[in-house]
């Protein structure tokens, strides 16, 4: 689900995919449903291929979302995380095993901003059916 969803360095928000061409692709923003061009200059990673930094391996963002979501159904009052105690509160209560090194206090506000976008956009599962399935299938 994440590997449709866009942030486009330069643009405010996440943007899902829509289609590709040659060297643009179609965006529709999750904010406000406008369907703009992505060009092939532009920085544009996929929310599929982000992970969060722990002391162990490194956490997809699919996952840490899915434990936000647990915690926070109704997303996060961004007001409420302004200082970095509080930063670092909400990303111990999502990731405890977070790095404290690596992950900066802008990328856990960047989190909680692209977690309220996606929870009003109405997406409430972040793990992919057969991901999700997969390793319970190995424990079998």
């Amino acid at each position: 689900m994440l590997k449709t969803i866009l942030s486009i360095s330069g643009k405010p928000g996440l943007y899902k995919l829509i289609s590709y061409g040659k060297n643009i692709v179609i965006v529709e923003s999750l904010i406000d449903k406008k369907r703009t061009p992505a060009h092939s200059r532009d920085k544009i990673i996929s929310l599929g291929d982000v992970a969060i930094y722990t002391t162990g391996d490194d956490k997809p963002l699919a996952e840490v979302l899915e434990a936000a979501y647990a915690k926070y159904p109704e997303g996060v009052n961004a007001a409420d995380y302004k200082t970095d105690e509080k930063l670092a509160e909400f990303m111990s209560s999502v990731l405890p095993e977070y790095d404290e090194e690596r992950v900066y206090k802008t990328d856990i506000k960047k989190l909680i901003t692209w977690f309220n976008i996606l929870v009003k956009a109405g997406y409430t599962s972040f793990v992919e059916k057969e991901e999700a399935e997969a390793p319970a299938e190995e424990e079998k």
